[in-house]
């Protein structure tokens, strides 16, 4: 339960109800209702891990009883119930089980005639214990376990008292009668098969008052419960003892784990990422076995079931391995991945000012950059180098991607005396491919401010602050007829200058 602090009708809380069906009665002892508020419950404990502000109150598994004393061949209704808040913000519930290793006797009471101790557990759940000889005279023990060693005779009685927490269960007495009648019998299990280590289960469902111990201990999960994880590295042969909890009645049975070990590593040979160009490859080899399925994605390659394999495209690789016996592992997953060099292409005319410096730019899709010849720049071997010179010069650019692939630009800077920016007279947006778009170019502007279109009745009809960008004479995708139409222009020229023009063109169709 959480611990919010709400009024004590608010609370998350756990109710059980016990109710002989048969006469209509609620057992009122053994039926209450559990809700935190502010202190701790009987038996609960505080976690350390509450997950936030709010406290936690836990109990543990643990066996409880109800005492139906005098109800032989009654029916008996066991109800459960579970809430949140009643805010629906903090939580409250539990898992209920029924244990089917129920018996008239406490745990212990029968016990191996080569015992050397009987260890009785009365019922958990209670306060306090106090247990007595067969005739109350003397308190042979306070605990919920006693242990008498060496063991009584057999028919031995003896008596204990279970006292409830407060408002929680009922005063009860019980009796138990020694006797060496116990027999255990140790159970491993059906033999078993472990693929690459994969844990299996051996054993049988534990049983109170049963020890046991496994041997060798090597593979196991915990060699000292019934019911182990085996996951031994070869074929190991488990031999169960199984004895009371008093070292009597020993008995041991055995069960093969047999172990299939598939050598599930993937090898790269060549490089993980390369430019088709090179005279590299990416090759991906397992260890040979019985079947091999190789897959790029999630999709089976057709035809590849050797143990190389040549990868030919970019993709994620992995092998799927078979040793014809059960065992069927996966490898883990190569990503290869094989460029291909983009196509070249030119840069748009650059204007430079002479001995005016002026910003080149690369495109940005490489690791390396080598701009040829180096005249002229400060530094050839960056995205965007500045140019500082006299004369028109024409470079070719190097962009090298990360594996490997070459791209080939080219760029023109020519030189004008002067700064300045041209609109054309006129275009003809017609989609011919000539002269579709209205945009202004710039001679020695390094910056374009903005670029606005207006028409005749002053209705803003474009603006743009990039370079390259103009009009297509269509307004939400309309197309605009003949007409003479105002644009405005201002960039910052490569002399740190403002540039500004005002104009008219004619949009033709």
């Amino acid at each position: 339960f959480q611990d919010p602090n709400h009024l004590e009708s608010q609370q998350p809380r756990m109710e059980v109800e016990i109710t002989n069906i048969t006469d209509n009665i609620r057992i009122d002892c053994s039926s209450f209702t559990f809700h935190p508020y502010g202190s701790v419950l009987p038996g609960f404990t505080e976690s350390p891990n509450p997950g936030s502000s709010t406290p936690v109150w836990c109990k543990p598994w643990s066996a409880v009883t109800i005492n139906l004393n005098n109800m032989a061949g009654k029916t008996i209704r066991l109800f459960f119930k579970t809430a949140d808040c009643t805010f629906r913000k903090h939580f409250g519930y539990a898992y209920i089980d029924v244990n089917s290793e129920c018996s008239g006797e406490f745990t212990g009471a029968a016990y191996c005639p080569d015992d050397t101790a009987v260890n009785v557990i009365a019922p958990y759940g209670y306060e306090t214990y106090k247990w007595f000889n067969s005739s109350f005279s003397s308190v042979i023990g306070t605990d919920q376990v006693l242990r008498i060693s060496p063991p009584p005779p057999a028919g031995t009685r003896i008596a204990v008292e279970l006292f409830p927490y407060n408002g929680y269960g009922c005063l009860d007495t019980l009796y138990a009668k020694l006797i060496d009648t116990l027999t255990v019998n140790a159970h491993a299990g059906p033999d078993m098969r472990t693929c690459n280590r994969v844990p299996v289960q051996i054993g049988m469902l534990p049983k109170p008052g049963i020890v046991y111990r496994w041997t060798p201990e090597t593979g196991l999960s915990n060699s000292e419960i019934s019911n182990p994880l085996a996951s031994p590295d070869s074929t190991t042969t488990y031999i169960l003892l199984a004895s009371s909890s008093g070292g009597g009645c020993a008995t041991t049975d055995t069960v093969i784990v047999q172990a299939d070990l598939v050598n599930d590593s993937i090898r790269l040979i060549g490089s993980q990422a390369y430019c088709i160009t090179d005279e590299d490859s990416a090759i991906l080899v397992v260890q040979p076995t019985y079947a091999i399925q190789w897959y790029k994605g999630d999709l089976p390659v057709i035809s590849s079931n050797p143990n190389v394999y040549q990868v030919h495209q970019s993709g994620s690789y992995y092998a799927v391995l078979d040793n014809n016996e059960g065992c069927v592992v996966t490898t883990a997953k190569k990503t290869i991945t094989i460029d291909v060099p983009r196509p070249g292409i030119s840069y748009p005319i650059k204007y430079a000012l002479v001995n005016v410096a002026l910003g080149l730019q690369a495109r940005q899709f490489g690791k390396t950059f080598l701009w040829k010849p180096a005249v002229s720049l400060d530094d050839p071997a960056t995205a965007s180098p500045l140019f500082t010179g006299a004369n028109e010069q024409l470079y070719t650019v190097d962009i090298t991607t990360k594996t490997g692939c070459i791209t080939t630009d080219t760029q023109v800077v020519k030189i004008v005396s002067h700064a300045d920016i041209y609109v054309p007279n006129g275009f003809t947006p017609n989609k011919d491919g000539s002269n579709d778009i209205l945009r202004p170019l710039l001679r020695g502007i390094k910056e374009l401010h903005y670029f606005r279109i207006f028409n005749r009745f002053g209705q803003l009809l474009f603006e743009t602050n990039k370079e390259y960008e103009g009009w297509d004479g269509l307004i939400k995708g309309n197309a605009q007829q003949t007409q003479t139409i105002v644009w405005v222009v201002e960039g910052l020229g490569d002399d740190n200058k403002i540039y500004k023009k005002t104009g008219t063109s004619v949009l033709i169709r």
